[in-house]
C-alpha cells in the first residue's frame, strides 16, 4: 500500500469512527460510559404493593449487571420516579424522564390503566417502553412498535388460563365468572370466552361488577342460582374479599379460583374476609415458576435479602409481586446487549421483537413476536387454605391470540 492509499484508509477509518460516535451522541441517554434508563412504579399510596418491591427487584438486577461490567462497557444509570398507580402521575413521570432526564428507554408501569394512558405519548415520542409488571393489554393490542409488557401475564391470558384450569384440573362443565365492568375486565373475559368455546362450549355464567362495589349480594345470588361447578374471580383484592366472604355466608362450598390481580397481599385478603373457613376450597392463580419462596425461586429471595438487608428484615417485605421485576429488567439488558456496542433505540426495539428466553422466574418463557407484545402467557395454580399454599402440578396457558 502506497502512502496515498494509507492516508485514504486512515481518513475512511476516522470518518467511520466519527459517524458511529455521532450516532451514539444523537441517541438520548447514551454516553461512552453510561446508559440512562427511566424506571418507575407506584412507590407510595394505596397501590404501592403492586410496584414498590417490583421496582426494587429490577434495581437489583441492574446492579448485578453493573457489578459484572455493565453492557458493552457501559454502566446502567437509573432515574427513578413514583407513578402512584395513577394515570396522570404516570404520564407526568414518563414526560419528565423523556424530556428532562433524556433517558434512552423507559422501564416501568405496575398498574394497567395507568400505563395504558401513556401509549399516545410513547408512540408520538418514539421512546421504547418496557413495562414492569402491568398487564397493560390496552397498550399492547393492537401491537405497538414501541411498547412491550405483560411480564407478569396478559389479562387476556389470565381469563383463558383460568378457564383451562377449571376445566382440566377441576373438571368443571359450568363456570361462574365474575369480572370488572371495565376494559380490564373485558380483556380477561374475551379470552375466557374463547377458551370456553375451544374446550367445547363450556357454560360460562358471567357477572360483571364495578371495581368499587361494596355490596356483592346481587351478583353472588345470580351466580348461585346458575349452579356452576366453580367460581372464577378476576377482580381486584377488595371485591374478591367481599365475594369470598359472601360466598361462605350463602353456603357456597364449591371451588373458588382467584386471579393473580387479586393476590397482592394474601394475609390482608384473609383478614378482610375475616374467616379462614371461607378458604377451605380456594385456589389462587400465580405466574411465577413455583410457589412464592419455593425451591425454584430461592435464588430470587436470597438475592433480595443480600441487596436490601434492612428492608428484608421488615414485616411485609419482600412484597408478593417482588420477583416480577426481574424479567423486564432482564429483557432490557438482553436487548441492550443484542443492540451491540453502538446501541440505538431502533436496534433495541428490533431485538425485543424477536426476543425469547427463560427467566427462571415466571411460569412460562418470555417471548415476543411481530404481532405479540405480551411477554408471558402461562400461569400456575396453588391450593390456598388461608395459611398454607400447595402447588398444583403443571402450567396452564390461554389459547387466545390477537387477530388483526
Amino acid at each position: 500500500m502506497n502512502q496515498r492509499s494509507r492516508y485514504a484508509a486512515a481518513a475512511a477509518l476516522c470518518a467511520w469512527a466519527f459517524s458511529t460516535g455521532a450516532q451514539a451522541q444523537q441517541e438520548p441517554g447514551i454516553t461512552d460510559k453510561t446508559i440512562k434508563i427511566g424506571l418507575f412504579a407506584p412507590l407510595s399510596g394505596s397501590g404501592m404493593a403492586y410496584g414498590f418491591d417490583v421496582l426494587n427487584a429490577a434495581k437489583m438486577w441492574y446492579a448485578k449487571v453493573n457489578k459484572e461490567g455493565g453492557v458493552h462497557g457501559r454502566q446502567i444509570e437509573l432515574i427513578i420516579e413514583d407513578d402512584r398507580c395513577n394515570a396522570n402521575d404516570l404520564v407526568a413521570a414518563v414526560k419528565k424522564l423523556n424530556e428532562q432526564d433524556k433517558v434512552f428507554l423507559l422501564n416501568g408501569g405496575s398498574c394497567s390503566a395507568a400505563v395504558v394512558a401513556s401509549r399516545e405519548y410513547i408512540e408520538r415520542e418514539k421512546v421504547p417502553l418496557v413495562m414492569l409488571n402491568a398487564s397493560g393489554d390496552g397498550a399492547l393490542y393492537p401491537p405497538s412498535k414501541y411498547i412491550y409488557g405483560a411480564f407478569s401475564i396478559s389479562q387476556h391470558a389470565v381469563g383463558g388460563s383460568m378457564v383451562q384450569f377449571a376445566s382440566e384440573q377441576l373438571k368443571a362443565k359450568k363456570i361462574g365468572y365474575i369480572n370488572h365492568d371495565d376494559a380490564y375486565g373485558g380483556w380477561n373475559l374475551e379470552a375466557a370466552q374463547a377458551q370456553a368455546k375451544q374446550l367445547g362450549d363450556l357454560g360460562l355464567q358471567v357477572q360483571s361488577v364495578n371495581p368499587n362495589i361494596t355490596d356483592v349480594t346481587a351478583p353472588m345470588l345470580k351466580i348461585r342460582a346458575g349452579n356452576p361447578d366453580v367460581l372464577l374471580l378476576t377482580t381486584y383484592a377488595r371485591p374478591a374479599a367481599l365475594i369470598i366472604k359472601k360466598a361462605q355466608e350463602l353456603g357456597w362450598n364449591k371451588p373458588i379460583v382467584l386471579a393473580v390481580n387479586g393476590t397482592a397481599d394474601l394475609k390482608q385478603l384473609v383478614e378482610n374476609v375475616g374467616n379462614k373457613d371461607a378458604f377451605k376450597n380456594v385456589y389462587i392463580q400465580d405466574v411465577l415458576s413455583d410457589v412464592p419462596g419455593g425451591p425454584k425461586l430461592t435464588w430470587v429471595y436470597d438475592m433480595y435479602k443480600q441487596s436490601y438487608p434492612d428492608l428484608a428484615a421488615k414485616p411485609g417485605h419482600p412484597q408478593t409481586y417482588m420477583p416480577y421485576g426481574l424479567p423486564p429488567a432482564m429483557a432490557v439488558v438482553n436487548a441492550l446487549k443484542a443492540a451491540g456496542p453502538q446501541p440505538t433505540r431502533e436496534k433495541v426495539l428490533q431485538a425485543l421483537e424477536t426476543m425469547k428466553f427463560d427467566s427462571g422466574v415466571m411460569a412460562g418463557p418470555i417471548e415476543f413476536g411481530p404481532t405479540d407484545r405480551a411477554a408471558q402467557e402461562s400461569a400456575i395454580y396453588i391450593k390456598f387454605d388461608g395459611t398454607a399454599m400447595t402447588l398444583v402440578p403443571g402450567a396452564f396457558k390461554s389459547v387466545w391470540q390477537y387477530q388483526k
